[in-house]
């Protein structure tokens, strides 16, 4: 068996870049938003894959590609559900879980943040 820690104040030094959010998908709506992550099960193309995801400041918009479960690690985001308008304020040690196919807008608040995740496509 393998344990991956999952750690309270992870922060983007902790990951690796991973380029711009528009690289994955996400269409960026203010600010120069950059991606980091690191995985801890799977890979992003596997149905069922967990890890880290972290970004910087700024807003942007992604239609989840996948069911995810997230705990925020350090900093805070604004996370609006565009369907119902529903905004919810997260910062460390809170959870969400979303489905896929929602069109999410993000709001980076902090300077940085970021997630422990797991994701089923």
């Amino acid at each position: 068996m393998a344990f991956s820690a999952i750690t309270l104040g992870t922060t983007l030094a902790d990951l690796d870049a991973w380029g711009s959010v528009t690289d994955l998908g996400s269409e960026l709506l203010e600010g120069d938003v950059k991606a980091y992550g690191k995985m801890t099960f799977g890979g992003p193309t596997d149905a069922v894959s967990a890890g880290c995801f972290g970004a910087t400041q700024g807003k942007f918009r992604m239609i989840y590609p996948f069911n995810e479960q997230a705990t925020v690690l350090s900093g805070e985001v604004i996370l609006t559900d565009e369907s119902s308008g529903e905004s919810r304020h997260y910062r460390a040690g809170d959870s969400w879980f979303v489905t896929k196919g929602t069109a999410v807008l993000w709001e980076v608040v902090s300077d940085s943040f970021v997630k422990h995740y797991f994701a089923v496509v």
